[in-house]
């Protein structure tokens, strides 16, 4: 009654660019490998490299929360020595030192 025939069709679809289509998921994409996925990658490699650089007399941090002194690294193995107070030493896994509080400095080489 009220709606006339030319507006009741339905309208031609027009054919759209596949690229246009995938453009949004493209960029989606990109957006999240430099929000999340990259610095998520940097934060990994700095904390193996700081893992790596770990020797004795570094006071460090573990992920759950204790302070200690390093009084052994052992080569090639996942495990270093923390001693957490005197006369205590607990082994403690490379992995889960979370920061490094105090470096020690590399001993002078004996002239």
């Amino acid at each position: 009654m009220f709606i006339t025939p030319a507006y009741a069709q339905a309208a031609g679809g027009a054919a759209a660019n596949p690229i246009v289509q995938f453009l949004p998921l493209v960029l989606i994409f990109v957006i999240m490998y430099f929000l999340m996925i990259r610095p998520q990658q940097k934060k990994l490699k700095d904390h193996r490299a700081m893992v790596e650089a770990l020797r004795r007399g570094d006071q460090v941090v573990t992920q759950g929360g204790i302070i200690g002194k390093i009084s052994r690294v052992k080569e090639g193995e996942q495990d270093v020595e923390v001693e957490i107070a005197e006369g205590v030493k607990v082994r403690v896994v490379k992995a889960t030192i979370s920061q490094v509080l105090n470096k020690t400095e590399p001993a002078a080489a004996a002239k």
